[in-house]
């Protein structure tokens, strides 16, 4: 038994030094699939692109594609998952730090300047594969299915914004809460920022800016 333990110890230990090792190696190899996705579809466009291609740039076997990330609906919601959060990984809206920065704001101003901070951070990754999504909703059920979730969910939480901006009692009176959040949904839209920075040219600093102002204008009782 005295001999056993060490080698059992040893077994245990050697598990314990390349799990890390391992993980480290899956999310490298999901973050290449994903990379590889993202080029084809914004590229190509859904429809176009096949898993064999994503596979071959990504440099691994179909099967690992399915493995580590899942079929093409499966690819495509985790693209834009990872594109609103910023990191490899879904983070909820709550968690993410713009949205953080703009709750603790403490002035209406203040929350649409963090905002809109926050947009020029998220719609240059977003918006590509946002706009391949809408393209790809008008005639894949999956992709229309995750569209109109994801619209809903944007939805709800510019309704919760919208509360939050009526807490600091300087919005307009005659605009009611879904008003509010209407505007704001519409305006931070991936088309909008699309028309403005892609076919317009503005810069990131223009587009923040403009957006800050134009809601304050918009929406905030005279002074």
């Amino acid at each position: 038994m005295g001999r056993l333990d060490p080698v059992s110890d040893e077994v245990k230990g050697s598990r314990r030094y390349h799990s890390p090792r391992r993980a480290e190696r899956a999310a490298a190899t999901r973050r290449a699939v994903l990379a590889a996705a993202r080029e084809l579809i914004v590229a190509n466009g859904y429809a176009a692109t096949t898993v064999a291609e994503i596979a071959r740039r990504a440099g691994v076997a179909v099967d690992t594609v399915y493995a580590t990330v899942g079929r093409k609906p499966a690819l495509l919601r985790e693209l834009v998952e990872t594109s609103l959060s910023g990191t490899d990984e879904a983070v909820p809206a709550a968690q993410r730090d713009y949205v953080r920065r703009t709750r603790e704001a403490a002035t209406a101003r203040e929350k649409f300047a963090a905002y809109a901070e926050g947009m020029v951070a998220l719609q240059p990754r977003l918006a590509p594969i946002f706009l391949a999504l809408r393209d790809a909703a008008v005639s894949d059920a999956d992709c229309a299915a995750l569209w109109t979730e994801i619209a809903g969910r944007r939805a709800v939480g510019m309704r919760r914004f919208a509360a939050e901006l009526r807490a600091t009692g300087e919005l307009r009176s005659d605009l009611s809460d879904d008003e509010v959040a209407d505007v704001i949904w519409s305006m931070n839209a991936a088309e909008y920022y699309a028309l403005l920075a892609h076919d317009r040219g503005w810069t990131p600093r223009r587009y923040a800016d403009w957006l800050a102002d134009a809601w304050a204008r918009l929406l905030l009782a005279a002074d």
